[in-house]
């Protein structure tokens, strides 16, 4: 991974919720070219909500979002998607009647080149075998790990330089999951920048290069994604029990904005 002096993604102090409520309470996040950052915290901490606001489906209500150090607060979902940015949402999105080749094309609906959509298509299709192997399977006949790999290719269709990933993993048995990271992962390889939401916290930080835990609407810790996993106050609160003995002298990860409450009754939904 090459870091840049500038982050590619910046959150700055961001408020942002739904109706009167905010969840997002003064969000302070950069994600450096070519690297995945994982985003991990308790139900209700607001990670889905950081995606959202980055991806222009909700307008922070203080606090700025930046892309390649252009504020892109004010922009639309469509201009952020023109810009690169790709939202790939927890609930599956595949039209499940139409053949997984079908749902890739998709992807390129604001493609007008077709030879520029059948050369993705083939570059997608070596990426993720799957899209190959099934292309003329109907969509809703995969395994939910099939589909969220269909799912990825498709988010490659229109070449974004950030994807943002909300719970890749949810409701796979293991194998489908691996799978799933093994796809992450090769998302950076292929020249992608990943911002990842995951409530399996050891699955995504061993993926990522660097870790943020949200709670209760702020980034409380962030560091390299190793170090968050053998964390034991990390592992104890966030990672569902404590760690391994030879973990457990590792040193602290230092915190962005205070140590981390030791309690998860407190967060806001």
């Amino acid at each position: 991974m090459t870091v840049s002096a500038a982050p590619m993604l910046a959150l700055e102090a961001v408020v942002a919720g739904y109706g009167a409520g905010d969840i997002l309470r003064g969000v302070d996040l950069t994600v450096q070219a070519g690297e995945v950052v994982c985003l991990i915290g308790p139900n209700g901490a607001g990670k889905s909500t950081v995606l959202k606001t980055v991806s222009g489906l909700l307008r922070p209500r203080l606090g700025r979002v930046l892309l390649d150090g252009e504020p892109i607060t004010r922009l639309s979902p469509r201009q952020r998607l023109d810009r690169g940015v790709v939202h790939v949402p927890q609930e599956r999105s595949l039209f499940p009647a139409m053949t997984v080749w079908e749902n890739l094309l998709m992807g390129a609906y604001i493609l007008r080149d077709r030879a520029e959509v059948r050369r993705r298509a083939a570059h997608c299709a070596e990426l993720f075998p799957i899209v190959a192997e099934r292309r003329n399977a109907a969509a809703g006949a995969l395994s939910g790990g099939e589909q969220k790999q269909v799912e990825l290719a498709r988010s490659l269709m229109i070449d974004p330089r950030l994807i943002l990933l909300d719970e890749p993993s949810i409701g796979l048995e293991p194998r489908a999951r691996r799978a799933v990271f093994q796809a992450v992962a090769g998302l950076t390889a292929d020249g992608r920048t990943v911002l990842l939401v995951e409530q399996n916290a050891r699955s995504g930080l061993a993926v990522a290069d660097r870790g943020a835990v949200l709670e209760s609407g702020v980034v409380r810790l962030i560091g390299r994604g190793a170090d968050l996993l053998d964390d034991p106050e990390v592992a104890r609160l966030y990672l569902g029990g404590a760690t391994r003995p030879s973990e457990t002298s590792g040193n602290r990860v230092a915190s962005t904005t205070g140590p981390a409450t030791t309690s998860t009754t407190e967060v806001s939904q």
